[in-house]
């Protein structure tokens, strides 16, 4: 028995399919909009937020403001 070459006849149509499940979900989620803002999010962790209490905030000594 050769099982080389059967075992291809298994693996291309699964890559196939495979390849085409990809592409069906890369193209759901850029219609979407997953892919609409790249820059926010990287960026977002640069940003300090506002205190929403003023007495927790701390000078650079250490006291409380």
């Amino acid at each position: 028995m050769n099982f080389g070459m059967e075992i291809v006849w298994w693996l291309v149509p699964a890559a196939l399919a495979m390849g085409a499940g990809f592409l069906i979900a890369f193209i759901w989620s850029a219609r979407n909009g997953q892919y609409e803002d790249l820059e926010t999010p990287a960026v977002r962790i640069l940003f300090e937020e506002e205190s929403k209490n003023k007495k927790e905030q701390i000078d650079a000594a250490g006291r409380t403001l």
